[in-house]
């Protein structure tokens, strides 16, 4: 064998070797992002997950609004991408436990008594104002001693919530997204799908409560959303009795 084609043999077995090294590594770090994943989603291979959204007014039959349309299609590739099944359930029939699967359960505690029910078990520090009698107190937040009032198309707040509790049935957790309007279930899953590794990485399997502001919906729709706060110890401290708040800067 010549010098020549002993160099020629030696680059071909260097690049299959790296071309497989490469492989094994790529593969490695994906599988290890995916395990991260659906460690944070609570959502390992083949598990179920319960999409859980507010029946539109119009009709007895499940009619799901727009804006919780655009919040599911934000969440499905999340959950798709676990290799995981979603079940898409009217918040008055969901009827059992939780801990079992992985919930998201999208919109306001006014429309959604599911949620209602989530926030009230496991977010003691957070009050919402659901009368219906408009009002600049018309769906604020009070969170801890801070109150958030909306201005309807400039500022809407939302919270986003990974939550679980050692009442559970499992270790599961549930995913809120709680919104002064309809406008901030999209922005709110939105938000989670584009940052759920940086969070991840931040709180791991812990609960967490964030609060968002939608900016300019009037304008922008639920794409212009940022981080106001990390919520998370005020939304566990119990409140006291309700009293006046001063509207958070």
């Amino acid at each position: 064998m010549t010098d020549d084609v002993r160099t020629i043999v030696l680059v071909a077995v260097a690049a299959v070797v790296f071309a497989v090294l490469g492989w094994y590594v790529r593969t490695y770090l994906w599988r290890r992002r995916l395990r991260r994943r659906q460690a944070f989603f609570g959502l390992p291979e083949n598990s179920e997950t319960l999409l859980v959204v507010n029946r539109e007014a119009s009709g007895p039959e499940l009619s799901v609004t727009r804006h919780d349309v655009l919040a599911l299609l934000e969440l499905a590739p999340l959950i798709k991408e676990c290799g995981a099944h979603a079940q898409i359930v009217a918040h008055d029939g969901a009827q059992q436990g939780f801990g079992e699967r992985t919930e998201f359960c999208v919109g306001g505690p006014a429309v959604n008594r599911r949620l209602a029910a989530h926030m009230h078990s496991m977010l003691p520090g957070v009050r919402i104002n659901t009368e219906p009698e408009p009002g600049p107190d018309r769906s604020a937040f009070q969170i801890g001693g801070e109150r958030y009032r909306m201005e309807p198309g400039k500022t809407e707040y939302v919270l986003l919530a990974r939550l679980t509790a050692e009442q559970a049935h499992g270790d599961r957790p549930v995913f809120l997204f709680c919104s002064q309007r309809a406008i901030g279930n999209p922005a709110a899953t939105r938000y989670l799908a584009v940052n759920h590794e940086r969070l991840a990485r931040k709180h791991g399997a812990n609960s967490f409560v964030l609060l968002l502001r939608v900016v300019n919906s009037g304008a922008y729709g639920p794409d212009v959303v940022e981080l106001v706060a990390d919520v998370t110890k005020a939304a566990h401290t119990p409140l006291p009795p309700p009293r006046n708040s001063h509207r958070a800067a």
